[in-house]
């Protein structure tokens, strides 16, 4: 394979960039992996930042709206994976803010309630440690679990739960 020049590399990685959002990282290790010298590769970084096809906050705030209404994930898990993707964090912290509360309590509320129909478990209390820890794999806060929680097991109260979860998680 022949290498690229740092030209051709630069229309490329803007081609790329104009796909999707990217982040810094992701175009990094997409140069990185092309074998060019170091400096010629921060000279494309650099010249996509300035011409913004690479938006730290465009990227953060695409990146939690589509996996939240796609993956249905939860602020932690979203914020660990931008996290790893090293971005700032009052980037991600503005990003985050931006998720509508009734939105996010909605997507928690029909997990919760598709899981349920799913679940074996012996009482109406193992059932509820089963969703609270389904729902923390998915990255959503107890306090938000625990409320959504209530609703589906009305007139049941597992108050001494859910004071142990809140107290460790929060």
């Amino acid at each position: 394979m022949k290498q690229e020049s740092e030209s051709e590399l630069l229309r490329r990685m803007a081609a790329w960039c104009s796909l999707a959002e990217r982040c810094i990282q992701d175009v990094q290790k997409k140069i990185a992996a092309t074998g060019l010298p170091s400096d010629a590769q921060e000279r494309i970084v650099a010249r996509l930042l300035k011409e913004k096809f690479i938006d730290e906050n465009r990227f953060a705030c695409s990146f939690v709206n589509d996996k939240l209404r796609f993956n249905k994930w939860g602020r932690i898990k979203i914020a660990c994976e931008l996290n790893k993707r090293k971005i700032a964090p009052a980037i991600r912290t503005e990003a985050l803010e931006r998720i509508d509360e009734q939105t996010y309590q909605a997507i928690l509320l029909a997990l919760l309630k598709a899981r349920k129909k799913t679940i074996k478990g012996t009482t109406d209390r193992d059932i509820f440690n089963k969703l609270f820890r389904f729902a923390a794999g998915r990255g959503f806060e107890s306090k938000e679990t625990v409320s959504c929680l209530r609703l589906l097991f009305k007139g049941n109260d597992y108050e001494e739960e859910d004071a142990g979860y809140e107290a460790d998680f929060d």
